[in-house]
């Protein structure tokens, strides 16, 4: 480190070490602080602050093709990032961020890291019995999320509007049974978030930064936890709802302007906080700008297909702003509303610094420099990603100052660190820094078993 900072290393170089330094301490800071809150106060209801995690060192059917993946897209990600024609990147991308994901999931072992992991008591397979009936069940399904109600939901299924559970619902109604199936739906659809952030990168900004962010979507610390929580399910579709639409303005297309509303209504439908995608998505229309003037009509068919999810479940029965207000009753009745959070509110964000590794820290810190600093027209492909990462940022923020979401974080908000990782693309020698995720990564799921 005495080496990096030394003052013949370029200024611009330093400060990105520095910005790596600032999340360490932060991370440090709330593992050292957690551990006293958790030892002395017991409120934060997590064994290894600020991670929802276990210390458990370990070895697994993964960890072989874990280290292969990591080793090849490090040496030659960069490289074939830059030469592959585009369709070609966009499908070895997705590849391998496939493999990444599932390798990590199954360092823990089939079971553990992927079959048992949406069959546990708070998650989504455990109520599939209890939607024989599906219209009537979502009748009632407000009636079943605060504690003391007759049957309450588990924790996930009532902290989520229904189409979360629908989804596994429907894996199983058409003959994907169990745990095995339900996670490899969350695995591959998963992997394809990386490649809607790409196309989302070449639209609005352009090619060359997408091809530069290419390996760091790929090899992202956040696939530990992509391949083992419905998290990763619904951070694909909210960035799919996001390309679309950047794909809507800028070859003005009124086909990918009703498929990005009507993803982003299911987005809505899968979680409660994604409606903070409305930020990112505003911050595509401000970019692609031209595209709406010249065809202002792209709005009607948006707004359509924005409108399908939430007519279907309103007409079924199920009111999206009751279901939320009953989820602040259940989160402040269970362990939401004695998490502390005065820990939380900063401790979120150490959570964020782990899952998005210490490449998104320095891209972060150049982001800004992008936005303070503009110079020339020829920046503005710069300027753009640094406004689609800096909304993503702003949703995630919000996200934290709700107090809704205190520990599991680094779960919670994939669909949000998803779009933070492209600044990772301003980033000079890329390999030193997709080592520096790797490992991170690598050591993340090799020592602690994640939970929730």
């Amino acid at each position: 480190m005495i080496r990096f900072l030394h003052r013949d290393v370029p200024p611009s170089r330093r400060r990105d070490l520095y910005a790596v330094l600032a999340a360490a301490l932060l991370v440090t800071a709330a593992v050292l602080v957690g551990r006293h809150i958790q030892d002395t106060r017991h409120t934060l209801f997590v064994h290894w602050p600020p991670l929802f995690a276990d210390w458990d060192p370990h070895l697994g059917p993964g960890t072989p093709a874990a280290l292969a993946v990591a080793a090849a897209t490090v040496a030659y990600g960069p490289a074939l990032a830059a030469r592959l024609p585009w369709r070609a990147l966009l499908a070895a991308s997705w590849a391998s961020a496939l493999a990444w994901i599932l390798s990590l999931a199954l360092v823990d072992g089939w079971q553990r890291g992927i079959a048992g992991r949406l069959t546990t008591t708070n998650e989504y397979l455990r109520v599939i019995g209890r939607f024989h009936d599906i219209p009537a069940t979502l009748r009632d399904f407000t009636h079943h999320i605060v504690d003391g109600t007759p049957a309450p939901w588990p924790a996930h299924i009532a902290g989520h509007p229904p189409a979360a559970t629908l989804t596994f619902v429907l894996l199983d109604r058409i003959g994907l049974h169990g745990g095995g199936w339900a996670g490899m739906w969350v695995i591959v659809v998963g992997a394809t978030g990386c490649a809607a952030v790409l196309i989302a990168l070449r639209a609005l900004a352009d090619e060359t930064l997408a091809r530069r962010a290419a390996p760091f979507l790929v090899l992202a610390p956040a696939a530990v936890w992509q391949g083992v929580s419905a998290d990763g399910y619904f951070a694909a579709v909210a960035a799919w709802s996001v390309a679309l639409l950047a794909l809507a303005v800028t070859r003005r297309s009124l086909w990918c302007s009703t498929a990005s509303g009507l993803l982003f209504g299911l987005t809505c439908y899968l979680s409660y906080g994604l409606t903070l995608f409305a930020l990112i998505g505003a911050a595509v229309l401000v970019l692609g700008r031209a595209g709406l003037r010249a065809r202002p009509l792209l709005v009607v068919p948006l707004l359509a297909g924005l409108a399908v999810f939430p007519v279907v479940f309103a007409l079924a029965g199920f009111n999206w702003w009751e279901g939320y207000h009953l989820l602040v009753t259940r989160y402040y009745q269970g362990v939401g509303g004695t998490r502390p959070y005065g820990y939380w509110v900063w401790a979120n964000l150490a959570c964020t610094a782990i899952s998005t590794g210490p490449a998104t820290a320095a891209g972060l810190r150049r982001t800004t420099a992008v936005l303070l600093h503009r110079r020339s027209p020829r920046d503005r492909a710069h300027t753009c990603l640094a406004l689609l990462v800096t909304a993503a940022l702003l949703a995630l923020l919000i996200a934290d100052l709700s107090g809704m979401s205190k520990a599991e974080t680094e779960r919670i908000w994939l669909p949000f660190a998803l779009w933070l990782l492209p600044a990772c693309a301003l980033l000079p020698r890329p390999r030193a820094w997709l080592t520096a995720q790797a490992v991170l990564a690598l050591l993340l799921n090799h020592l602690l078993f994640t939970g929730w």
